[in-house]
């Protein structure tokens, strides 16, 4: 799961990565509104926590924009705001949640956790790979009948992508963009990929030779 955070306050936007990085999400922290747009497009994420006060553009005009462009990427507001007609403006541009500064960081665990579960499908989190074999979203756990195949990080975030692009092949550079974040050798990712790939049953994930992996169901 990657997490895109726009904060401008150097000591809490570095809490909120610890403490998230800490729970498994893999963060993208931004501190200009525009720069966080740009990097909207450059990466797929799952949720948008979004400061309201920020230069370039301001975390109500970003998400109007997303919106606008379609992207539906469930957003939660930070923000020190307490007027009400500041909070209607916020779920007005399309947030799904609000924050209030200061916070506790197990309150912002609790709030992602909600925000995260109403968007996913097939009971709240729960991913059916094949017949008796089951991805938990939240939890980052794969099941095949009663037992649990243990999977590395590395190998968690690839099955993720693909399941984000279900039905739609994911090439080695969209693994690459979402997974590492930066460059590695092809060589790498289709190590990666068939270590995941030989723990689960043959059929799941499919490689569609010189063009990608893909998933089908």
């Amino acid at each position: 799961m990657r997490i895109l955070l726009l904060e401008d306050e150097y000591s809490l936007r570095i809490s909120i990565e610890e403490f998230l990085s800490d729970l498994g999400y893999n963060v993208d922290g931004f501190t200009d509104g525009l720069k966080a747009y740009d990097g909207v497009y450059d990466k797929s994420y799952d949720l948008l926590l979004l400061d309201v006060n920020v230069p370039s553009l301001t975390g109500f005009e970003l998400l109007k924009k997303l919106r606008e462009d379609g992207i539906k990427t469930p957003a939660i507001f930070l923000t020190s705001m307490t007027d009400v007609d500041d909070l209607k403006e916020g779920y007005k541009r399309g947030c799904c949640d609000y924050i209030r500064k200061p916070f506790d960081l197990a309150e912002l665990e609790l709030r992602i956790d909600q925000a995260l579960a109403s968007t996913l499908k097939n009971d709240g989190s729960i991913v059916t790979l094949a017949d008796n074999v089951f991805y938990d979203l939240k939890k980052s756990k794969l099941t095949m009948g009663e037992d649990e195949i243990v999977l590395r990080k590395t190998e968690k975030e690839l099955l993720e992508v693909l399941i984000k692009n279900k039905n739609s092949l994911v090439s080695t550079q969209m693994f690459q963009d979402e997974v590492w974040g930066e460059y590695v050798e092809p060589a790498t990712i289709r190590v990666q990929l068939n270590n995941l790939r030989k723990k689960l049953p043959e059929s799941i994930i499919q490689n569609r030779r010189g063009l990608g992996y893909i998933i089908e169901r």
